[in-house]
């Protein structure tokens, strides 16, 4: 017959619960019936203490406690207790903050690439930096780990003079070109419409994909947020 686990719910409980003695009846002779009543006062007082006794049970304990695990609170971030926030969307650009315990929280511009059908293809990180040289804000892109690295990522804002870029290295994530602006390059952007992004699949080294990075909301969001230290 199939064990469900109901049944072997029950099958502990009932093990674990203390033992039900049988009753025997038997005839009894006068002078047994009459020992019998003699002892029967003082036995029922001493089954009484030991009733009392045995069905007390001890302070702060509980049968089930012992039978089951009710568990305890597992530690995690919820999203109120992250670390990171978006602070606010300016058109296509998230500002991305990191909560500091102390002074400003550091910020970043932040947008998802997508294709034409909507599916995510790499994604930008922005921000501005000091004492990098020429460089006055720097950005990480990330692409499929499927990319020909050795093609670079290629940046044109307006169809206008494309720019390339090197890729730093791959994790699981996927591929990661630190890229770094020059003034030049963020008064570009500025002035544009768009940035394509472009990389080449390492399936298909014939081809490019290329994906528009908005920059609707771009001077708004770099205005806001402050170099990093």
């Amino acid at each position: 017959m199939k064990t469900t686990l109901t049944q072997l719910s029950l099958l502990a409980l009932i093990a674990a619960s203390p033992a039900i003695a049988q009753d025997t009846t038997t005839e009894d002779t006068p002078a047994e019936a009459a020992q019998a009543e003699d002892a029967a006062p003082a036995e029922n007082d001493a089954s009484a203490s030991d009733e009392s006794t045995s069905e007390a049970p001890a302070e702060g304990s509980s049968a089930t406690s012992e039978l089951f695990d009710t568990g305890e609170p597992v530690g995690g971030e919820t999203q109120e207790d992250s670390a990171s926030y978006v602070r606010e969307t300016n058109g296509d650009w998230d500002i991305q903050c990191l909560r500091a315990q102390e002074g400003e929280d550091p910020c970043q511009l932040y947008q998802l690439l997508e294709d034409e059908d909507g599916n995510s293809v790499a994604e930008v990180s922005l921000f501005k930096v000091q004492g990098q040289g020429q460089a006055v804000a720097g950005a990480n892109f990330i692409v499929p780990l499927e990319t020909l690295l050795t093609q670079k990522l290629t940046i044109a804002v307006d169809g206008g003079q494309a720019k390339r870029y090197d890729f730093a290295f791959c994790a699981q994530l996927g591929c990661v070109a630190r890229v770094g602006f020059t003034e030049a390059d963020i008064n570009q952007f500025k002035r544009g419409a768009v940035a394509n992004v472009t990389i080449v699949p390492a399936a298909a080294p014939d081809q490019e994909v290329t994906v528009g990075m908005s920059l609707s909301g771009f001077t708004d969001s770099y205005d806001s947020v402050e170099a990093a230290q």
